[in-house]
């Protein structure tokens, strides 16, 4: 089973798929991107297109080591989404040629359904009870929502205080029975994470993501021991051995995005690394439907995974959501705050390829914010 085709298609809201197609006809699809740089991302895949293109499509492994250490330079989020996107198409060959969902190639499932957890976004109190109660009436049993929005090194008390009253209303919302995450989003200094942190911890979130940007990753061992909530980072590192460190810090989940850190493949190994430092593994996911779909078939056969992120109707999604690229959208529907096991052969859904071409037409342009503090210089966005 030779690789006969390999196309990208960049659709809205911020997206690149990938499809690979095999000489006897089969499909698999792959959502290759770094957010703001899907076109940089296109031209590495066809660059590695270049090689694949003739290659039998069952050697997945012998395809990832080629791609990730046959160069002499190496990693970064632009190489490691590229094979990201591509190792997702194809386990999802692999998938569909034998019939079964890629979780049961990768040795079966270890349990029925998967926990998910939705976004929810609105700077007014108001506006964010309103967000939360939205996300629990879908069918949801757990939120994430930003800290904050720009943060100044050392925040203002009323800053801070803003900080923790969202906390706050959130643990109000969602009562003891359900949970809430924050996302730091690199915002923070580890100064101002190790003043904040104590105080959120009476509203219990169920972790704190990115207390700071992956490049102060050595300071999370400080960060870990300023308090007991569990800290989680992962979404801008690639590889086991950015991992590393940040594990043997202490973090308690780890976050690899299955779109940017090497794809199926790696995200397993990754997790199994985790394990070893009684960590747990969330995936990162505020993507389109196939990185979801890979998402999960790693959940299904992961036993130290926590929960799911999704992106269904977040804020970034405008013009387009995670559900419009798929024939049967069912395959997400939530129960009591859970998806069901994925059962369709491959990654287990059935995307819309009228629709992505469609959307390829039209394209996107979408690139991260620059944010700026009140002095003018540069804000973590």
């Amino acid at each position: 089973m030779k690789i006969a085709r390999i196309e990208t298609f960049l659709v809205p809201p911020r997206w690149l798929f990938v499809r690979i197609e095999t000489d006897n006809g089969i499909v698999g699809w792959g959502e290759p991107v770094v957010e703001g740089q899907a076109d940089i991302v296109r031209a590495a895949v066809e660059q590695h297109a270049e090689y694949l293109v003739g290659l039998d499509a069952t050697r997945i492994e012998d395809h990832w080591q080629v791609l990730t250490r046959g160069g002499f330079y190496r990693g970064g989020p632009v190489a490691s989404s590229a094979i990201a996107g591509i190792d997702q198409a194809l386990w999802d060959i692999a998938g569909k040629a034998h019939g079964v969902p890629v979780h049961d190639l990768l040795g079966g499932p270890v349990r029925d359904r998967i926990r998910m957890y939705g976004w929810v976004g609105g700077d007014e109190p108001s506006e964010l009870r309103d967000n939360i109660a939205q996300q629990i009436e879908s069918g949801l049993t757990a939120i994430k929502m930003n800290a904050s929005g720009r943060m100044s090194p050392l925040g203002t008390v009323s800053a801070v205080t803003e900080v923790v009253d969202r906390a706050a209303l959130a643990r109000e919302v969602l009562g003891p029975e359900r949970d809430f995450a924050i996302d730091f989003h690199g915002r923070m200094t580890a100064a101002n994470s190790r003043r904040i942190l104590p105080l959120l911890e009476p509203h219990a979130p169920l972790f704190v993501e990115e207390p700071v940007v992956p490049e102060k990753s050595h300071l999370l061992d400080g960060i870990v021991a300023s308090t007991s909530i569990p800290i989680a980072t992962g979404e801008r590192l690639f590889s086991r051995n950015e991992f590393l460190g940040p594990l043997q810090a202490g973090i308690a989940v780890v976050q690899p995005d299955l779109s940017h850190a090497g794809g199926i493949s790696e995200v397993r190994r990754i997790a199994a690394l985790a394990d070893m430092f009684d960590a747990q593994l969330a995936p990162h996911c505020p993507l389109g439907p196939i990185a979801l779909a890979s998402s999960l078939q790693v959940g299904f056969n992961t036993p130290n995974f926590l929960i799911q992120e999704q992106s269904i109707g977040i804020h970034y999604n405008v013009g387009s959501d995670v559900l419009e690229y798929l024939m049967d959208t069912s395959v997400f529907n939530f129960t009591s705050g859970y998806i069901e096991r994925l059962t369709k052969p491959g990654l287990g859904i059935d995307i819309d390829e009228a629709a992505v071409r469609a959307a390829d037409k039209v394209g996107h342009e979408w690139r991260s914010p620059v944010w700026r503090h009140e002095d003018g210089s540069l804000a973590e966005w």
